[in-house]
């Protein structure tokens, strides 16, 4: 895709991505929180070659959720090995401290949860000023009346089918309903779907109104990473 890295041209550099992601849509998304991190420019390599269109890392702070992964570091080394949008979806508290770090790391879209701050204007607004796509997070157990009154702000929502905090998690179907109802609020609104997505679940939430899909075990738990995104493509076009 060769998007443009140079300064981060913060209004082109967001639209550049957005418009990528939307381009792509519906869009498989490897998240690498099963990746192998000894491998992680070999495991980037393989995932570009399979048809990744952008990846997602999961950053979680062992307080808002209670496990706890990686920082800048891992955001700054997938950076540096891929051209592809690089997707930071931050499950800590008070995610308004570490904006910028995670935007001057490389991360090309931010989102963080309702849950997790007091203020989700301010934390969209400090997001887009770093010239990063602006999202909104909400778990399974959050009504959508919390997301509602801030989703004209934001770039995308990601709609959690599982707990945020730990990957392996079962679907839970009250995602596509989220999903299907945040379609019909807002068209262009760019909706990713975390958690449990599988050749099965992937094809409901393609049809409940879902661009962008974060797949975990689906993809690192197989032998060819390939033939795993091919199928999972395979269950999109079905849906369609």
């Amino acid at each position: 895709m060769g998007l443009s890295k140079g300064g981060r041209g913060v209004d082109q550099r967001a639209t550049q991505v957005g418009d990528a992601l939307r381009a792509a849509a519906p869009a498989v998304l490897p998240s690498f929180l099963l990746c192998d991190f000894a491998r992680l420019a070999d495991e980037i390599q393989r995932l570009e070659a399979a048809g990744a269109h952008a990846f997602h890392l999961d950053v979680m702070d062992g307080q808002f959720v209670p496990n706890f992964t990686y920082g800048m570091p891992i955001v700054e080394a997938v950076r540096r090995s891929t051209e592809l949008p690089v997707d930071v979806h931050l499950m800590i508290d008070r995610p308004e401290r570490f904006v910028k770090a995670f935007a001057d790391a490389g991360a090309d879209a931010l989102t963080v949860h309702v849950e997790a701050t007091s203020d989700p204007p301010s934390v969209i607004q400090q997001i887009r000023d770093q010239g990063c796509l602006a999202g909104l997070a909400l778990n399974p157990a959050t009504p959508l009346t919390d997301v509602l009154p801030h989703v004209h702000d934001c770039d995308l929502v990601l709609v959690m089918s599982v707990p945020a905090g730990f990957g392996g998690q079962a679907f839970n179907p009250v995602a596509l309903e989220k999903l299907a109802a945040l379609r019909s609020y807002r068209r262009d609104l760019l909706l990713e779907v975390d958690g449990g997505i599988d050749p099965k679940t992937i094809g409901p939430c393609r049809a409940a109104g879902a661009d962008l899909f974060v797949v975990g075990s689906a993809i690192f738990r197989q032998a060819d990473y390939r033939l795993a995104i091919e199928q999972l493509a395979l269950e999109l076009e079905k849906a369609v």
